[in-house]
């Protein structure tokens, strides 16, 4: 029971400091305001990660492409893992690092947002991938743990949650990714 709330603790506490942190709060309604300008100028928002955070950046897509609070009509978001006969062959055929890269290079215009998610902020195929966006520009969001690894200084806006622990940055990721589909939702919706 003890080491159950001690888990429940370190979650909260971690959230707290986010609660605390004016930079991070400021920087997650930026973030909102870029998407909702990017959906309102026709462009598109990618999400990337890697294992839990790849489940995470899916989970984000869906809450765009689907519906949040309301009934309304579908955003343009998707999961660039989803293809998982692009990804094996291009994993296979050159490396697993450049698989978010290419479809970036493939597919992302100027003014699209791509949000990548890596708990270290070292993840080569999200790192590459900023890069190529960077390049093509497209609006760098980067949702890591303490510091920010490599990411922090490729993100134009980065969620540097103040963590080392991958479960609570995790935990962080979401929560902060469903602050900012709400506020797009509402935004994009009372605008349109």
């Amino acid at each position: 029971m003890k080491k159950i709330q001690d888990i429940i603790a370190d979650s909260i506490s971690v959230k707290q400091q986010i609660l605390e942190n004016e930079q991070l709060i400021n920087t997650t309604a930026t973030i909102a305001d870029i998407i909702t300008e990017a959906l309102k100028n026709g462009n598109r928002i990618y999400f990337c990660g890697n294992g839990g955070s790849a489940a995470d950046a899916q989970h984000l897509a869906a809450e765009f492409s689907g519906r949040f609070y309301t009934d309304r009509k579908a955003l343009p978001a998707e999961a660039l893992h989803c293809n998982t006969s692009y990804l094996t062959a291009v994993a296979n055929d050159y490396s697993y690092d450049v698989v978010y890269a290419r479809l970036i290079d493939g597919l992302a215009n100027k003014g699209d947002v791509l949000v990548g998610l890596s708990t270290s902020g070292n993840s080569a195929n999200i790192v590459k991938a900023f890069e190529v966006a960077r390049e093509k520009g497209v609006h760098t969001v980067g949702f890591t743990g303490l510091g920010g690894g490599v990411m922090n200084s490729l993100s134009d806006y980065l969620l540097n949650i103040p963590s080392t622990d991958t479960p609570r940055i995790q935990e962080s990721h979401i929560m902060l990714g469903h602050i900012i589909c709400q506020l797009v939702e509402e935004n994009y919706f009372a605008e349109v």
